[in-house]
């Protein structure tokens, strides 16, 4: 249990990423996929599924029903399969699709085909399946995806808008695995990593679809100015609505809420007080950052831990970026704003392992954070602007580096106020 006030830093770091840690925990996915298998089937059970937490889903069903005729293929991100039995793992590219998605894709459309009404399929969606699973859509190239989704990446824009464009460019999303796999049974079980769990935005409902229409796609597409192609533009115009699969169910089996939870309790058995600021917070990584700060700056009540999730944002201009992460990017900008106050540490990190495209899930602050870095020689405020907090945080030794956990259910941050 650490001292708060905390004697060292070492004892305010320890609890931080105790809470981090006991988020992580809470939502693993073998453990949530046992607690809500569906019956068995009479006939034939196909696996199917796609996200950084697929591969570790599928092999627990594969090994809970060894006396169940098993088989399928899911699609994970690269450097996050694990053995699954027998159901066939490939990894493929994340946050952008790459040759590896479109054969996930058709490999699960090959799978799901000619089945029958005593045949079962399982659906194992988690965040990161967008980019994992692709199959572009009428107009559309693999490269013309992977453009619209660079572009994407660097608007700033939502994952609710990301995902609306994802859905209606491609030929497996938005509901038509579900649709592919009848009359079998379909059941989804999804681990949310979107604020508000919303299941058919989880990878963008490859087996659950939603009640957006291409117009909504094309609208976002014009307001924040994609490029994308004639054809796929002609397409949208065009194309009728998908509607949901009527055997088709979902069944949230982790989610952000959850997680945070369980940072809570561990703040509570360490005797301080948690306040729980939401599971949903969106936004401008850096502007958040700030907030955040504002917000410990002003609390009186102490000591107490601040714990938040959701998925920000970071827009990137036309000069392009160092290395970094949203979170690594939000802690640069709370360590500005707070400007070293003493008693107030942070931690923030991307529950899969991996902020952005980086080797860390995340960093932490402390009070001489900045102090550190002006001695390695680094200009915070600079490094902000042009996005290169990794950097900032490896010099000053305060990354944490995790490796891929198997799981996503977006950020997790904790801020201690002594």
């Amino acid at each position: 249990m650490p001292d708060c006030p905390p004697r060292t830093d070492a004892a305010a770091r320890s609890f931080l990423r105790g809470c981090f840690d006991a988020a992580i925990d809470a939502v693993r996915p073998g453990p949530a996929v046992l607690a809500n298998l569906p019956d068995k089937p009479e006939g034939r059970c196909i696996v199917v599924g796609a996200g950084k937490a697929s591969a570790a889903m599928a092999a627990a069903i594969d090994a809970a029903w060894p006396d169940v005729q098993l088989s399928g293929v899911v699609s994970t991100r690269h450097g996050h399969a694990v053995p699954a039995g027998r159901v066939r793992v490939i990894e493929a590219g994340h946050p952008v699709p790459d040759e590896h998605s479109v054969e996930a894709a058709q490999a699960m459309l090959a799978a799901v085909a000619g089945l029958g009404p005593d045949d079962l399929v399982v659906a194992l969606i988690s965040g990161g399946g967008s980019a994992c699973l692709a199959l572009p859509a009428p107009g559309l190239t693999l490269a013309d995806k992977q453009a619209i989704t660079r572009a994407l990446l660097r608007s700033g824009a939502p994952i609710s808008d990301m995902n609306t464009i994802r859905r209606h460019a491609s030929g497996i999303k938005n509901g038509r695995l579900a649709l592919a796999a009848a009359p079998a049974r379909v059941v989804s079980l999804v681990i949310s990593d979107i604020p508000g769990d919303d299941l058919a935005a989880v990878a963008s409902g490859p087996s659950i679809a939603d009640a957006t229409t291409p117009a909504d796609a094309l609208a976002i597409i014009d307001r924040r100015a994609i490029p994308v192609p004639r054809d796929f533009r002609r397409h949208l115009l065009s194309a009728p609505p998908i509607l949901p699969a009527g055997s088709a169910e979902a069944i949230l089996i982790a989610s952000p809420g959850q997680a945070l939870d369980a940072a809570a309790d561990y703040a509570r058995r360490c005797g301080i007080a948690p306040l729980l600021l939401g599971d949903a917070l969106e936004g401008e990584s850096s502007a958040l950052g700030a907030a955040m700060a504002a917000t410990a700056l002003a609390e009186t009540d102490r000591p107490r831990v601040l714990i938040s999730g959701g998925e920000t944002t970071v827009t990137i201009g036309p000069e392009g970026a160092g290395r970094g992460g949203r979170n690594t990017e939000f802690l640069l900008a709370f360590a500005l704003a707070a400007k070293g106050a003493e008693g107030i540490w942070a931690i923030a990190g991307d529950s899969d392992g991996i902020d952005g495209t980086e080797d860390a899930a995340g960093a932490f602050v402390s009070p001489d954070s900045l102090a550190r870095a002006d001695a390695a020689g680094f200009d915070a405020l600079a490094t902000l602007a042009r996005h290169d907090s990794y950097s900032l945080f490896a010099a000053t030794r305060d990354l944490i580096v995790t490796g891929p956990t198997l799981t996503n259910v977006n950020d997790i941050r904790a801020v201690l106020v002594c």
